[in-house]
Parts: structure tokens; C-alpha cells; sequence
């Protein structure tokens, strides 16, 4: 399989939160990331939005990003506004 991204992911296992714009929350298991996104495993991805913030709770950080791409239990996701991991 080719790889489309501008570089490779690094294996995380981190957990999160996503935070709903309506003020909810999700959480997740962050599976690996890049400077410019990562794979988070969800139970499913119903009602989660296009946007949203992702929230590790391990360091503390919060990035706003857009999802790249779903499938059943997983979301592949886009740091925006030059964020980094």
C-alpha cells in the first residue's frame, strides 16, 4: 500500500478527549500521530463532527482539527491552524 502522507506517524497509545461543539465530550485512544495528524480509535464514529478539538489528557494539549477520513471505530484527523504534536 502507498503511503500518502507528507511524513510517517509514530506509534502513540495515548488517551483523549474529543470536545463537541455543542459542548460534549468523546473519548478516544490516540493510536499514532505526526506533526500534522493523527489516527484516533473511537466506539463509533456517529455524531462526531467534521471539527472539533482533541483534547490528551497525558500532557495537556489541545489541538483543533478536521477530519481527514472515518471508518466504523477509527478517524484519521488534520492538525489545523499550524499546530504540531
Amino acid at each position: 500500500m502507498d503511503e500518502k502522507r507528507a511524513e510517517p506517524r509514530r506509534r502513540a497509545l495515548l488517551p483523549g478527549t474529543i470536545s463537541l461543539p455543542s459542548g460534549g465530550a468523546i473519548d478516544c485512544l490516540l493510536r499514532d500521530r505526526s506533526s500534522t495528524g493523527a489516527r484516533l480509535k473511537v466506539e463509533s464514529v456517529i455524531g462526531i463532527p467534521d471539527a472539533f478539538t482533541l483534547g490528551l489528557t497525558a500532557g495537556g494539549e489541545a489541538h483543533p482539527v478536521r477530519v481527514a477520513w472515518r471508518k466504523q471505530h477509527e478517524l484519521g484527523v488534520e492538525f489545523l491552524k499550524g499546530t504540531s504534536a
